[in-house]
C-alpha cells in the first residue's frame, strides 16, 4: 500500500484539520461534527487533492464516501458554465439507493460552496425533472449506470467537461451486468480526468477496468470499523414492509425512552415518516438535507430541551448530533453500512446512561441483518412488535401510577359525587359493578374504545403469524415493490410508473391555498403536509387535497390561518424554496395538475 507525501502527522492520529482541506470544505466537515478521519479517508483524501488516481479496497462501511466527494468538490470550478448537461464530476453507483445517499452526503459537503449543485440520476424517477436540473446547470451527477446511460442517449448529459469520475461499489455494478455501461461511459470522459474507484474486493475483472482506465492509480486498502457501543441494548424485529409505521408508532408508545430517533435510508422516507408520526399524535420532527441549518438547530433544541420526543433523520442529517436525553435508537430501515449502523446506535447510551436500539427487518433483509452482526461482531437479540393490546396495558398502568398523587391532592368530591351516582342502583334494582366501572374508565382514559381495538389486536396478531409462518403473495409483493435497482433501461414503463398519483383524492373542503412550490422544483406532497405541520401547527386531518402544478401548489386546509400563522409557513423550505403561503385567488391554470394525497401508511 502507497501513499504520496502529505502534511499528515507521523507521531499521531491525523484530525481532518491535517488533510489540507480548503477551507469551505473544512468549515462543512466541522458544522458535520468528524474530527478523526477513519483510515480510507486519512489516506485517500491527501492522494486526491494532490491529483493521483486511487483505487480502494474498501468494503461499505469504511466512509468512502467522505474519501472523494470532498476531494471531489475540490477539484471543481463553481464559476465555471456548467449548463446544458456539461458537469464537472460523476459519481457511478450500482443501486438508486446508493446514489440517493451519496448524493445526499455530497450535497451536505458542499453546504458552503454556493452555487454548486449535486444532482442524482436514477431508474425509476420521471426523467422530465432530471433533464430539467441538467439544463439547467449542475455540476456534479450522482447516477447509477443504466440512467446516466439514458441522459447520454437523450442528449441531456455531456461528459466533455468531466474533471473527476468515481466508481463506486465497482465489483457490485460488474456483478449486475453494468461492465459495458461503464466502459461506454469512461469512454465519453476526457482522457485527462481523474479517477477513484472503490472496490470491496479485487478480482481480475475489477484490475483490468484499472489498468485501462486509470493512471499510475495510489493503491489503498483498509477494515471496516467493527466496534459497536456496549452501553446499548440490541435487539430487531422482523417486519413486513408495509407494517413499518404502525409498528413504529406501537413501539414509541410503549418506550420509557425520554426522547427517540429513527433513523430512515433517503430524505424522502424521513419526510414520510415523520408526516406519518404527527397525523398520529406522536410529538415529531424531521432533519433531512432539505432542512437548512437554522432550523436544524432549532430542531435539536427542542429535542435537547424536552419540547420534542421524536427525531426523524437521515444519517447524514444526523451526524455531530449530541443530546443525552435520546434513550432509544430505532433503525426504520437498515441502514447498507456497518460503520452507519454504528453510528446510529451511538446516539443513545450516552454520558454514561445506557440506551436501546432496535432494528426493523423486512422478512427478505435477514441477510442484511446476518452481514450486520457479522461485521460488529454481535449478536441481534430478536425482539416482538408491541401489540395494541400491550399499548393499552402500557398506557393504563402509566396512569394508575399516577393514583396516589392525585389521591394526595384531594379535590376529587365533585368526582366522587359523580360515581355514587352512577352506583346507585337502577330501576330494576341492580347496581353496576364498581370494578368494571373502573375498568371502563381506564379503557376509555387509554383511547380502548372496545370493537375497534380487537380488530386492530386482530389484524396484529395475522401480521405476527404471517412473519413465522412464511411471507404472503401480498407481503413478497410489497417487498419487491420496495427493493432498490436500476432496472429502467430494461423496463421503460417504470418511469412513468414512478410519476403515477398515488393515494385517493379527497374532495375540497375548507380554504384553498396557493404554495409557491410545484413539480418543477421536486416538490412531494409530504414535504409539502410537513412544513404546515411542523410550522403552522396543523394536525394531518386540517389538511386536505393537494394538487401540485408545474410552479405551485394547491392546498385544502380545514383551519382557518391567521396571518402569524402564514407568515411563519411562508418562511418554511420545501424542496430548497420557500412556500410563499397565500389563499388561492382563482387564477386559470395552464395545465391539469397532478392531484395528490399524502401517502397511506397502515398500521
Amino acid at each position: 500500500m502507497s501513499t504520496p507525501d502529505s502534511t499528515l502527522p507521523t507521531d499521531a492520529q491525523p484530525t481532518f484539520r491535517d488533510l489540507g482541506l480548503p477551507a469551505p470544505l473544512q468549515s462543512a466537515v466541522d458544522d458535520l461534527g468528524f474530527t478523526t478521519p477513519s483510515p480510507i479517508q486519512a489516506e485517500a483524501v491527501p492522494a486526491l487533492l494532490a491529483g493521483r488516481d486511487i483505487t480502494g479496497v474498501a468494503q461499505t462501511g469504511t466512509g468512502k464516501t467522505a474519501a472523494f466527494g470532498l476531494p471531489l468538490l475540490a477539484a471543481l470550478d463553481a464559476d465555471a458554465d456548467v449548463s446544458r448537461g456539461h458537469v464537472q464530476a460523476l459519481v457511478l453507483a450500482p443501486t438508486r439507493e446508493l446514489a440517493m445517499q451519496v448524493a445526499e452526503a455530497v450535497e451536505s459537503f458542499a453546504t458552503h460552496l454556493p452555487g454548486v449543485q449535486v444532482l442524482p440520476v436514477y431508474g425509476g424517477a420521471p426523467y422530465q425533472p432530471q433533464q430539467r436540473a441538467l439544463r439547467d446547470g449542475v455540476h456534479v451527477v450522482v447516477g447509477t449506470p443504466g440512467r446516466v446511460m439514458d441522459h447520454l442517449d437523450r442528449g441531456a448529459l455531456h461528459l466533455d467537461t468531466v474533471k473527476f469520475l468515481v466508481l463506486d461499489e465497482a465489483d457490485e455494478m460488474l456483478r449486475m451486468g453494468f461492465a459495458e455501461d461503464v466502459e461506454t461511459i469512461f469512454g465519453q470522459a476526457p482522457a485527462e480526468r481523474q479517477v477513484a474507484l472503490f472496490s470491496a474486493t479485487m478480482p481480475p475483472a475489477i484490475r483490468q477496468v484499472a489498468d485501462t482506465h486509470l493512471t499510475d492509480p495510489v493503491q489503498i486498502a483498509v477494515s471496516r470499523q467493527s466496534s459497536t457501543v456496549t452501553t446499548v441494548e440490541q435487539t430487531y424485529a422482523v417486519v413486513p414492509f408495509r407494517h413499518k409505521v404502525g409498528s413504529l408508532v406501537r413501539v414509541l408508545a410503549t418506550s420509557d425512552a425520554d426522547a427517540t430517533i429513527v433513523f430512515t435510508r433517503t430524505r424522502a422516507a424521513a419526510e414520510e415518516v415523520g408526516v406519518a408520526l404527527v397525523e398520529r399524535g406522536v410529538s415529531a420532527a424531521t432533519i433531512s438535507g432539505d432542512v437548512a441549518q437554522k432550523e436544524r438547530e432549532k430542531i435539536v433544541e427542542r429535542l435537547r430541551s424536552g419540547a420534542l420526543d421524536v427525531l426523524v433523520a437521515t444519517d447524514v442529517a444526523a451526524r455531530g448530533l449530541d443530546v443525552d436525553r435520546i434513550g432509544l435508537v430505532v433503525n426504520f430501515d437498515l441502514p447498507r453500512e456497518a460503520e452507519a449502523y454504528v453510528h446510529r446506535i451511538g446516539r443513545t447510551g450516552r454520558a454514561g446512561r445506557t440506551g436501546k436500539a432496535l432494528s426493523f427487518v423486512t422478512p427478505h433483509e435477514r441477510g442484511k441483518l446476518k452481514h450486520i452482526e457479522r461485521t460488529i461482531r454481535t449478536r441481534l437479540v430478536e425482539a416482538e412488535i408491541p401489540s395494541p393490546r400491550d399499548v393499552s396495558a402500557h398506557r393504563a398502568r402509566t396512569i394508575l401510577s399516577t393514583v396516589p398523587t392525585r389521591l394526595e391532592a384531594g379535590r376529587l368530591d365533585l368526582y366522587t359525587q359523580l360515581l355514587t351516582e352512577h352506583l346507585t342502583p337502577g330501576e330494576d334494582g341492580t347496581t353496576p359493578d364498581p370494578t368494571q366501572v373502573a375498568a371502563a374508565l381506564l379503557a376509555l382514559a387509554v383511547g380502548d374504545d372496545g370493537p375497534q381495538h380487537l380488530a386492530a389486536q386482530a389484524e396484529h396478531e395475522k401480521e405476527r403469524a404471517e412473519v413465522k409462518g412464511g411471507r404472503t403473495r401480498e407481503t413478497k409483493r410489497a417487498e419487491r415493490s420496495d427493493r432498490d435497482g436500476d432496472r429502467t433501461r430494461r423496463h421503460p414503463r417504470a418511469d412513468r410508473d414512478g410519476d403515477r398519483p398515488r393515494g385517493i383524492r379527497r374532495a375540497a373542503e375548507g380554504t384553498r391555498y396557493r404554495v409557491a412550490v410545484g413539480h418543477a422544483h421536486g416538490a412531494q406532497p409530504r414535504g409539502i403536509v410537513g412544513a404546515l405541520t411542523n410550522e403552522g401547527g396543523l394536525r394531518g386531518a386540517d389538511i386536505g387535497k393537494i394538487d401540485i402544478f408545474g410552479s405551485f401548489s394547491l392546498v385544502d386546509i380545514t383551519k382557518p390561518l391567521d396571518d402569524a400563522a402564514m407568515n411563519k409557513i411562508g418562511r418554511a423550505n420545501v424542496a430548497g424554496r420557500q412556500l410563499r403561503i397565500a389563499p388561492d385567488k382563482g387564477a386559470p391554470q395552464a395545465r391539469a395538475p397532478r392531484s395528490e394525497r399524502r401517502p397511506a401508511h397502515t398500521a
